[in-house]
């Protein structure tokens, strides 16, 4: 991978520099490398080529920046060991500003490898090109990056404009079809290209992307338009954005409009089902959200649905929202989904949280205007017991990590080394989402603080923030409270709320929501109270038929906590409910078939094989083999892995081949239930069962998949 710098110089060597005013440099992130605080970042262009046949992706990097010191030595970036960096150059161009560069992709020699795009920079009259190599180096940071160093020319002056560039990182991935998509949350894109890989430093961007024949592709950006005869993709994001919303995904996708300002893009299977869920809907959705919060600042909204091998559920990218297809079936839980990621494009994408450390900031707000559209759209009651099942999770969480653990923090200290996606917890949204709820309660009426964040955003936006910019504004816009001193109120303190561990300190009434949340509460009740009443109980699944999912699946979550349940409850509730459940999305399925496992209940475990055979999502093989291996079913699991290993995704089968590992190495003893239902894996020896999980698939490095950029 090439790079190479070119600095811009004032006309006359006698000039003196026009010296812009100080600009604060961007907070410092311990989850970054990069030396962000000397340099501001303008512009980042992309010159990229997809070659699927090799399963790399080459391309070049130019980086448009400032110093903010005289003579910095060095510039640092966000790199990872899944690039290939080869070398570095400088070259001077001309006073006057250049048009952007293009790009030329180069043709291939006989029997050689096609060289990597190369930056094709406008020629000016008396420009003189001067270029030299640079020297740089990559060193080990974390599990999850590496730092490049690049030493600078020691001419380069504070404010004055220069270039660098790379080319050539590859990055592989693996599908039998050409398709590819990149995940930047968190500290994901310094293994797509070296950046500056923190949420405190915000720039434009553009690319060009040149993809085989038949290949659409599509990024987070404003503009984009296509050349058919080149088979090149440009695309240009107008508004500044932090590397890790930088997204780009290919394959065989097609469109269909759902709005006047909206599409989705999916494979062809899935555009139809796609298309009758959301259409309408999403509009119906934005206008809320304006209403709201002013206006939509992207542009359009489009949505991708991805392939089961995406792994979150989805992500924010402004102008297109990333969606694991798995969530089709789950009409709930689509809804829920994709009005978060609306709300970002205010919360998180407009207005960032400067460091990981504060991700509430995007991810509380963004929950709360979320529940505000809902019910704005659907009405306080859905939106209540949304939020009830959701507040169950974070109370079962709790219970897991316990009162006293840092990560429930709201503002929890990041520690050098540790990696930003492990604070990704229901803390950053539901106890964050509680504090903004609290403090809409302290002004007393939803519409004002509707107003506040309003102007909050219109303030910040296309900025990075920390708590204290929201804090501070919020005083500001209410002088009242600020008179009233609300910030210091015993035990719901400001700094309490940001620094304390535990629960949230106050939880919003979701009385609203009684009509739904009562009948899931009685029929726990029924099912859990001693003795059982078995007449009562049964005709209970005439009743949750009709029930929402929400309902439904907040049932099975309470049934799930209180596992291991009786024997006897176990059976009758599988006879009034597995053949109903069956017939239910994905999101409910898993849920009784974690009951089962938790409970040992080998008559339905035929119904766990059916779903992990049929099943290539992370969101739900991870927990299914986490609890299969957590009691005595580890030799099921193995083998339902033998047979379904060949159809998941490489990444996916490593993490299932650890959680075995982990799980077989403590015992392989076989269940004591009939070789016929618990397959080979029962008759396995130890040394079989690791020859099988630490093969040729088993990792060989020490690089955590989860954070390379995965694809598809």
């Amino acid at each position: 991978m090439a790079a190479q710098c070119c600095c811009r110089q004032a006309p006359g060597a006698e000039a003196a520099p026009v010296r812009p005013p100080p600009e604060p440099p961007p907070a410092l992130d311990v989850a970054s490398a990069s030396s962000a605080q000397l340099f501001r970042l303008r512009h980042l262009q992309l010159g990229l080529e997809l070659r699927p046949e090799a399963r790399e992706l080459a391309g070049c990097l130019v980086l448009e920046l400032c110093a903010l010191r005289p003579a910095p030595r060095a510039l640092v970036l966000d790199a990872h060991p899944a690039l290939r960096l080869h070398s570095a150059a400088f070259r001077r161009a001309p006073a006057a500003a250049e048009t952007p560069c293009a790009f030329a992709f180069p043709a291939p020699g006989p029997g050689t490898t096609p060289p990597p795009p190369l930056p094709a920079f406008p020629e000016a009259p008396g420009a003189e090109p001067a270029c030299c190599p640079l020297a740089f180096r990559v060193d080990p940071f974390t599990d999850y990056g590496s730092s490049l160093t690049v030493t600078l020319p020691p001419e380069l002056q504070a404010h004055q404009p220069f270039q660098i560039w790379w080319l050539d990182p590859e990055l592989t991935y693996g599908c039998a079809k050409p398709f590819v998509f990149t995940q930047g949350h968190s500290v994901c894109n310094r293994s797509f290209f070296p950046c500056f890989d923190t949420p405190a430093v915000k720039c434009t961007y553009s690319a060009v992307v040149k993809a085989p024949s038949g290949v659409q592709v599509l990024m987070s950006a404003t503009r984009s338009s296509y050349l058919e005869q080149e088979g090149v993709f440009h695309f240009h994001m107008e508004h500044p954005v932090p590397a890790y919303l930088v997204a780009l995904v290919a394959g065989d996708l097609k469109p269909a409009d759902i709005g006047p300002r909206s599409r989705v893009w999916a494979e062809p299977c899935l555009l139809p089902t796609a298309t009758s869920k959301l259409s309408g809907a999403v509009e119906q959705w934005l206008s809320a959200a304006e209403r709201l919060y002013g206006p939509y600042m992207w542009g359009r909204y489009d949505i991708v649905f991805l392939p089961p091998s995406f792994p979150i559920v989805a992500m924010e990218n402004p102008c297109l929202t990333f969606i694991i297809s798995s969530i089709l079936e789950s009409d709930e839980f689509l809804v829920i989904d994709v009005i978060h990621e609306v709300a970002h494009s205010w919360f998180g994408n407009a207005v960032t949280n400067a460091t990981w450390e504060e991700m509430w900031l995007s991810e509380g707000l963004a929950t709360y205007a979320q529940r505000r559209i809902t019910t704005e759209t659907y009405g306080a009651a859905f939106t209540c017991l949304e939020t009830a099942f959701r507040l169950d999770a974070l109370h079962r969480q709790m219970k897991l990590l316990g009162e006293d653990s840092p990560v429930s923090k709201l503002q929890v200290k990041l520690e050098p080394g540790v990696n930003p996606s492990h604070l990704m917890n229901l803390f950053t949204y539901e106890k964050g989402y509680c504090f903004v709820y609290y403090l809409s309660q302290l002004c007393g009426d939803p519409q004002r603080f509707d107003d506040f964040l309003r102007a909050y955003v219109e303030k910040y936006k296309f900025t990075s923030v920390v708590a204290q910019d929201l804090l501070d504004s919020f005083l500001s816009f209410f002088p009242e409270l600020k008179e009233q001193s609300v910030d210091c109120r015993a035990g719901l303190e400001f700094e309490r709320w940001l620094n304390a561990t535990g629960p949230p300190l106050a939880e919003p009434d979701l009385s609203q929501g009684s009509s739904l949340t009562r009948p899931v509460e009685a029929l726990f009740q029924l099912w859990t109270a001693e003795p059982l009443d078995q007449a009562a109980a049964s005709a209970s699944a005439i009743d949750i038929s009709k029930w929402r999912t929400f309902q439904t699946a907040l049932f099975l979550d309470r049934l799930l906590d209180g596992s291991p349940l009786p024997q006897e409850v176990v059976m009758s509730l599988s006879k009034c409910y597995s053949s109903l459940l069956d017939s239910m999305n994905a999101e409910i399925r898993i849920r009784w078939l974690q009951i089962v496992v938790r409970n040992d209940y080998y008559p339905d475990l035929h119904r766990v094989r059916r779903f992990l055979e049929s099943q290539m999502s992370r969101m739900y093989t991870i927990p299914l083999y986490e609890d299969l291996c957590t009691g005595a079913l580890k030799s099921f699991a193995l083998d339902v892995f033998y047979q379904t290993q060949g159809r998941l995704h490489p990444n996916l089968r490593r993490a299932i081949q650890q959680i075995l590992s982990q799980g077989l190495g403590a015992s392989t003893e076989p269940a004591s239930e009939p070789s016929s239902e618990l397959g080979r894996a029962a008759a396995d020896t130890d040394s079989d069962a690791q020859a099988l999980l630490l093969g040729d698939e088993a990792p060989s490095s020490a690089i955590s998949l989860r954070d390379v950029n995965v694809s598809a």
